[in-house]
Formats: structure tokens, sequence, C-alpha cells
């Protein structure tokens, strides 16, 4: 294994248009900090950059609808952001913005040494042109019916009904969301990155050099790499954003996904001139281990285009790994921005104050590593109350009164060992090797179960050992089992710190301790008898229901809100009954249903309609599992010209009900009617 002298650690910076929810810090933020905590812990050299991204279209969006300036809506988001991380203990070395100059300077002179060694595809196309508002129009300032489904307000990128992936061109009755007029279409420039010229590299460097990537990394790479890539737009027509330092490219900036990843360079020399340091070496020595920590909608950046532009540079080290995560549902629905369904971080510090490692604790337990996981208030509750309480703060708590009680918080010498007092130590010597793997390899879950199991190796101990019973009858013996404890909860103050820092901090201070690297985790003494502790206090408080019936209640009620919120559909312009007989309605049964490869939304039907067996794609997989719908009875669009999706000839449309949260259900006959039978 290769040895690294330094390291430097990047979190994806966060979109400066809203607040952070737990679904980003459980896939993003956490893992990152347990993973800097640890190597600082180490005494590595570490590096940990974040900032605010605050360029691109929705910025300009929200500032639109707010009627404020761009400016505005990104000092406030990251205010906010930036105060909820340092209160949640995200200890990053420098968290700054990509409005900064320095930023600015440093993506436009990355541009100008990739434009001036020639390696951008300068490109001549149509794109739609408001007219009223005299701009370009950027593909989310598109809506119009999509090709595909139908949803009347598919974006011009992608349509979030079906799933499918759209260029602008193709929306039917295309509108600008800026004046509501119909765009034209118009001739601009930009300048690509020709992704495609890199393949070769690319596929021998992550799927031959990088075999210990997570399997989701790998296979979402190899997904893109086998589809074959095409070369990518790095400027738009936008008036927010870094200007492309090109004479003529007025009007234009770069964009957001390519000036984006730049801020972690730009960060870290913001950083190196403040504590005057050298940043090249930790972006330009192959000494240096480079970690990207993602989620999963940001694997292509971080392992494709990132990369490629590195590389063209031609001075910058590659990531050595870039362990992306899945996403975090809460209450088993999709966390929702728009809808309000999240866990705000700065509300959820305001309403838990002095918990944040408790949240830390369940964000970790619950990590979506592998898959998509689940937050729930209840579990929050159990895991507080049965894991931190129960086991972890019992153990502490216990081991600290009982020192006071019998020994005036002075820390006892021990008389013999047992072999039930060997086997503790021998396992509390091994807890070290096994946490160790699981961080290096980013399997924090396991690396936070080998932590709370240490936890349950000292509250065994203590309840097997009985000392309060002891005491009486083997006074001696009860000295060796209080400092076995007490050795076993000073390991735990290090063993928990990357997960736990506040937590970890007061136990240090109970303890009357230094704060202890990495290296002294397993030791068995820790603190030497004679060493005198302080009178302790819980380290967690148990949740009551009634706290967590009110967390509940509040995401009931946003549901409400959203329900009562949105209004049904205007109804659409009325047609003559000759159009109405046109169609071709009938019954019908589901035979077959799977999932379509490489989609999140669409499912490939089989479907009897009586007149046939015809194959339907329909974007109906969030709602329904294939196995469950079979033999199902629907109504199907029988003459619906045939339409080609993600390579399937679709024959027909499934009638779909969809209420105003956006979910769809069936449409069937009350009557068992026969396949066929046509709806009039």
């Amino acid at each position: 294994m290769k040895k690294f002298n330094r390291y430097t650690i990047t979190a994806a910076l966060p979109y400066a248009n809203g607040p952070v929810h737990i679904g980003h810090l459980a896939g993003v933020y956490v893992p990152a900090d347990i993973y800097a905590r640890y190597q600082r812990l180490k005494g590595e050299d570490v590096l940990f950059v974040c900032g605010s991204d605050e360029h691109g279209v929705p910025i300009t969006l929200k500032a639109r609808q707010e009627n404020v300036s761009p400016q505005d809506i990104v000092d406030k988001y990251h205010t906010i952001i930036k105060s909820a991380f340092e209160r949640l203990g995200i200890s990053t070395d420098i968290y700054s913005r990509t409005t900064s100059k320095t930023h600015h300077k440093t993506s436009s002179d990355f541009f100008r040494k990739l434009y001036d060694a020639g390696e951008f595809i300068e490109k001549t196309s149509e794109q739609y042109y408001d007219e009223e508002a005299k701009q370009f129009l950027a593909d989310r300032y598109i809506t119009g019916t999509c090709p595909h489904c139908g949803n009347e307000k598919a974006y011009g990128d992608q349509c979030e009904k079906c799933g499918t992936t759209l260029s602008s061109t193709e929306l039917i009755n295309p509108k600008s969301t800026i004046s509501g007029n119909k765009p034209v279409l118009k001739e601009t420039s930009h300048w690509y990155l020709p992704l495609d010229k890199h393949e070769p590299f690319l596929r021998k460097w992550i799927l031959e050099d990088h075999k210990e990537w997570k399997p989701n990394v790998s296979g979402q790479c190899k997904s893109w790499l086998d589809q074959g890539l095409q070369p990518r737009a790095v400027s738009r027509d936008l008036d927010w954003g870094v200007p492309v330092p090109v004479e003529g490219a007025e009007g234009k900036v770069l964009y957001v996904w390519f000036d984006a990843p730049i801020g972690y360079i730009s960060n870290t020399i913001e950083w190196a001139e403040k504590e005057g340091k050298d940043w090249e070496k930790y972006w330009k020595s192959d000494d240096t281990k480079l970690v990207h920590f993602i989620g999963k909608d940001n694997i292509v950046f971080h392992c494709i285009i990132f990369p490629v532009m590195l590389k063209t540079h031609g001075e910058f080290i590659l990531p050595e790994n870039v362990p992306a995560n899945e996403f975090l549902n809460l209450e088993n629905d999709k966390i929702s921005t728009s809808r309000n369904w999240a866990v705000w971080l700065h509300e959820y510090l305001d309403e838990f104050p002095g918990k944040e490692d408790v949240l830390r604790y369940v964000l970790c337990a619950n990590a979506p590593e592998s898959k998509d996981n689940d937050f729930t208030w209840k579990d929050f509750q159990a895991r507080n109350n049965n894991e931190l309480v129960a086991v972890f703060g019992n153990f502490v708590n216990r081991t600290l009164v009982l020192t006071q009680k019998y020994y005036e918080g002075k820390v006892p010498e021990i008389t013999t060992l047992t072999d039930f007092d060997k086997e503790a130590l021998a396992e509390l010597a091994s807890v070290k090797q096994k946490i160790e793997s699981n961080l290096e390899t980013f399997h924090f879950r396991e690396a936070l179960k080998d932590a709370m199991n240490l936890a349950r190796l000292g509250n065994k101990y203590l309840a097997d050992s009985e000392p309060w019973k002891l005491i009486k009858t083997d006074p001696e013996r009860v000295k060796t089992i209080l400092n076995i404890s007490l050795q076993i909860t000073a390991n735990l103050a290090i063993v928990f710190e990357p997960f736990l820092p506040f937590t970890s901090k007061k136990l240090l201070e109970f303890m009357n301790m230094e704060k202890a690297g990495w290296d002294k985790l397993g030791k068995s003494d820790l603190i030497a008898a004679g060493h005198q502790i302080k009178e302790p206090s819980l380290l967690f408080d148990k949740i009551e229901d009634d706290v967590i019936d009110a967390q509940i209640l509040k995401l009931q009620n946003t549901k409400k809100a959203n329900e009562s919120n949105a209004p049904a559909k205007a109804a659409k312009e009325n047609i003559s009954f000759d159009d109405f007989t046109k169609l071709d309605i009938r019954t019908g049964v589901i035979l077959e249903a799977e999932k379509v490869a490489k989609t999140k939304k669409l499912l490939k039907l089989l479907i009897d309609t009586g007149i046939d067996k015809r194959t339907v794609v329909s974007g109906i997989a969030e709602f329904y599992n294939p196995e469950d719908i079979i033999g199902k009875k629907v109504c199907i669009l029988v003459n619906l010209a045939p339409r080609e999706i993600k390579g399937i000839e679709s024959k027909g449309m499934v009638l779909m009900a969809e209420n105003a949260q956006g979910e769809m259900s069936f449409i069937s006959s009350i009557k068992d009617f026969k396949p066929g039978s046509e709806i009039k």
C-alpha cells in the first residue's frame, strides 16, 4: 500500500440556494468529517476543504422568485450553511465560497490554460432565446411538454416525472419561465471539453487502476463509459458566474459544473495564504492522497469530468478515492426541498441544543453507504435511548460514579488479573485494528459499530463483575475492575472522537485527561493509578415521546400544507366529440413487468389488450414494484402512435391518476371486464 505524507480531503460544495438538510449530512459531510478527524488523530498532515457553490441557474431563479439579487441569495445561505456546519462540529480547515476573488482568478486561469493549449472545441449551435427578456435561456428557464410521458411541466434538461434526460429543443410547446413567451432559436457559440477523447484514459484509471472503489461508484462510471462520452459545454450564456476569460465572450460565464470543483483548489489557495503554507503540495505532490466525499448525484463530475480537467491541465494529482454515498430518505419518503420535506440542520440545532452528537451518531449509523436508507424520528429516539444512553452513557456514568464513591475519584491500582479481566483487555487491544480497517476503506457504519462495541464491552464487563456487590466481600478485586473500566472509558474518548467530538471532549474533561492520539487506542495504561478524575454528569439524556411526537407532527403538518396548497390543474382547452372518439381506450391486464435499465422511473410492461399483447414503457417505477403489478387490470390507450423510449418501442399508454403530490395510481374498471373492453 502506498504511503502518503499528507491528505487533501474535499466535501462537495453545498449549493447556496437553500440550507443544508440531513440527507446532505449523511451522504457527504458527516463521513468526510469522520475521515478528516481520524487522519488528524493519527498525526497525519490533513487539509479538509469545503465551501459554498454560488454560481449557476438555480441561484438566479431563486433571486428572481424573491425579487433580490443573486448575491443576496448566496450571502444569505452561505452564512446559514457555514454557521450550521460549525455548530455540528464539521471540522473544515477552510469553508470559503465560489464568489470570492481568489476563486474567480483561479478558475479563469484554469480555463485559460486549457484554452491556450487547444484542449477545448468551439461549437456554434442554436439555443432558445427570449426576445422580450433579451437573453439566451438556460435549460431550467424553459418548460414544456415532455415528448415521452406528456408531462406539461418538464424542464429543458429533464422531465422530473418520467426521469428522461431531455434537450430543450425536444420539448413540445416550449415556454420561457422569464416572460412566459415562446422562445426562438438563435445561434450562439460555446466551448466544449471533449470527454470522448479521454475515454481510454478514464476506463483504465477507474476500472483497472482503482478496483478498490465502491461498487456503486465504479458501476455508475462504467455505465457512463459504456454509453460513450460526448463533448460537454464548459460555458453558457448567463450574467451570473465567472466570466469566460476570452476576448469576444461577453455575456458568457463558465458553466457551474466546470468552475465549482475548481473551488476546492481556490479554497486551498485562500487557506494557504492565511496560514503561510504552500498550497501546491496539497494538489500537485504525488505523496498527497486526494479524497472526494460526495453524493451519488455528483459521481460523474468527480470521477469523469473533474479528473479529465485535472489531467488535461497537467499539473495536478488525481483523486485516490471518491467514496460516494447513496441518498437518505425521510420517514419513507424522498427528501424534497421544494416540498419542505426535510430535517434542516440549522433548525435541528436550535430545537435539540446539546444534541449535536446524537444527530451525528444516527446519521452515521444509518448512512446510505451502498443503498438508499431511511431516517425516522422513532429510530432517532430509539438509537439515542437504547444505545447512547443505555449502553455508552450508562457504562461511563456507573464507572465514574463508583470511582468517586469508593476511591474519592482517584484511579485505583490493578491488584491481580483474572482470566475474565484478561479477556476484556484482549478485546480492548483488538479494537484498533478492526476500526482502522473499516475507516481506511470508508465503511463508517461498521467503524461506528466497532466503536460502540467497545462501550458494550465495558458495559458487560462492569455488569458481569458487579463491583457494587464485591466492595463488601472483596474490595481488592474492585480496584482491578474499576481500573480496567476506567481504561476502557479513556479509550472511548479516543475511539469516538471522529464520530462524536463533543462527547469525546466532555469525556476527556470528566477523566481530567489531555487528548490522546490514535496510537494510544487499545492501550490499558492510559491513566495511571492515583490519577484524579472529576465529578461526572450524564453524557446523554433520554429523549421523551412528546419531543419526537412534536417532530412527527411538524412533518405531518408539512404534508397537509403541501396537499392543501396544491391546486387542481386547470382544465385543458375544449375538444370536439369527434376528437374524443378518436381515442381507443381499452381494458387490459399486465402480464410482465421489469425495470428499464439505467433509469429510475421507467417500467417495461407487457400488456394483454384483448387485441394483442404489446410492450408499453411507463414512468411509474417510483410508485410500483414490478413484481407487485403482475395481473393488475389497467386502462390503456391502444391507438397512440408507437414511440421509442430508451431503445424500447412503446405501443400505447397506460392511463394513470395523479394527485397534487405527484403520486400516481392505476385506473381500472370496477367490474371484472375482459381485456379489450372499450372505454367510452
